[in-house]
């Protein structure tokens, strides 16, 4: 499976648009693509193509899947029979249980011109019903190759404007064969809305983030796709827990008990890749006396591939599929008694976090510390869930817990990383002066964190007071 990352730029070419005028030509080419999809279109509405490409008599199976302002693409050769079992495998979360099916066939005619760092194309396309043309329409794309970056799209974008392209309505070949709209943002939520409302916005961001990120944690080419689906299930469980006096306990205990089960397979491959990544730079570090502690990052790395295989197998269960369905559509049963504001519940859960502090000196523990963290964490969900009713004032609160996170997190990185290094290097005594340097780094990362962390403490504490509802 052939795995590369796009970055693109789409245009419309108008009437007497010269493609030739802007690079080296290269050959035309014609293709014919089958896209694929479940009936109800769920690959394309959150901006997944799988398709199929026919072009002189050889195939190839495409899989486009968002990552950021670009795409990560697979291709896989074989013939237009059925989708191929590893591009289907990471669709799980998406087609939960349904075929993709054929729902639209596409001819292309592609002329293409090579220039400093990207390539330029514009196809003409012909939508088809069997050997029927019902519609047609060109469009411009500019894709980055070797050398090209975001100042090169830039450029070619002044370019292709001046030789007389436009801007458009940026639709997905697919959406303009089928007539489809974009997917639209939900709208904001007023002061004024109902706490159910919130709720199930807040739960239907965290399912469409999961989706996001399923496929490409799955592939585990970027261990940003892994944390965000992470964050996804404790934003989720977070908002349930800031909201648990206004809930039906039952069904809240429900929901965060499936949460938590997901979490818990995510999390020691997440833990894994931070680690990773820190000691990683820190024995780059080292120069010649990495090579003695070489076999601690092998022995990660090995950890590592066990549980991203963990991860795979839980996100392969029936079970998770049932999880994202009430995530899509949740419907919170309410206490009989729900009266509280959300701003209120906020100032009750940051309550806590201010005694937990309180109760915080130089002396204090590294478990202390990190208590403390997760108390920070739960307030600041606790005010993303309240962001209606607390305002500016909440954003500036959150910003600040987010920094103050950094801080505790820091420490508690440089505490587990220690560990680490300490348990492997136990009758090691050929990587003595290597290990030394390590803990030191490490014990010099948590001093700083924890002269840092009162002034962040202080800063969080005054934008809640200003935030109180």
């Amino acid at each position: 499976m052939r795995q590369t990352l796009e970055r693109e730029l789409k245009l419309t070419p108008s009437d007497g648009f010269r493609l030739s005028d802007l690079g080296v030509e290269l050959p035309s080419r014609d293709f014919v693509s089958t896209y694929y999809d479940t009936p109800e279109l769920k690959l394309a509405r959150h901006d997944i193509t799988l398709r199929h490409r026919s072009e002189e008599g050889s195939g190839l199976w495409q899989l486009k899947v968002p990552r950021g302002a670009a795409r990560i693409e697979l291709e896989v050769a074989g013939t237009p029979a059925r989708p191929p079992s590893d591009l289907v495998a990471l669709l799980f979360a998406h087609l939960r249980g349904h075929e993709p099916v054929r729902v639209a066939r596409l001819r292309t005619r592609r002329k293409t011109v090579r220039t400093d760092g990207a390539e330029i194309v514009e196809d003409a396309v012909a939508v088809l019903d069997g050997q029927r043309i019902t519609s047609r329409f060109r469009e411009l794309e500019v894709e980055l190759v070797d050398g090209g970056d975001e100042r090169t799209l830039q450029r070619l974008e002044k370019a292709l404007r001046r030789a007389g392209a436009a801007s458009a309505e940026f639709r997905p070949k697919l959406f303009r064969a089928l007539n489809l709209s974009p997917s639209t943002r939900r709208p904001a939520l007023t002061a004024d809305a109902a706490f159910s409302d919130v709720l199930v916005a807040a739960l239907v961001d965290q399912h469409d983030r999961l989706l996001a990120h399923d496929p490409g944690t799955r592939l585990g080419s970027d261990p940003e796709d892994l944390h965000q689906m992470r964050v996804a299930t404790r934003r989720a469980r977070a908002f349930l827990r800031a909201a648990e006096p206004l809930l039906d306990s039952e069904w809240a205990d429900d929901w965060r008990d499936e949460l938590r089960w997901i979490g818990s397979a995510l999390g020691p491959a997440r833990d894994l890749d931070v680690l990773i990544d820190r000691l990683g730079g820190e024995i780059a570090r080292l120069g010649d006396e990495r090579r003695a502690v070489r076999g601690m990052l092998e022995g990660l790395e090995r950890e590592r591939r066990k549980a991203r295989a963990v991860v795979v197998s839980v996100l392969s269960e029936e079970r998770y599929p049932r999880l994202l369905d009430r995530l899509e559509t949740p419907e919170p049963r309410l206490a009989t008694e729900a009266r509280r504001t959300l701003a209120e519940l906020w100032w009750t859960e940051f309550g806590r976090t201010r005694r937990a502090f309180g109760r915080l000196d130089d002396d204090s523990s590294d478990d202390e510390l990190h208590a403390a963290r997760i108390k920070v964490k739960r307030s600041r969900y606790a005010a993303e869930l309240a962001a209606h009713e607390l305002g500016l004032p909440g954003e500036r609160f959150v910003d600040a817990a987010k920094a103050l996170q950094d801080v505790l997190g820091e420490h508690q990185d440089a505490f587990v990383a220690e560990e680490r290094i300490r348990a492997w290097s136990d009758d090691r005594r050929e990587a003595d002066d290597a290990v030394r340097k390590l803990l030191k780094w490490e014990r010099a990362r948590r001093r700083k964190a924890r002269a840092e962390w009162p002034q962040a403490w202080r800063l969080l504490d005054r934008r809640a007071r200003k935030a109180r509802p």
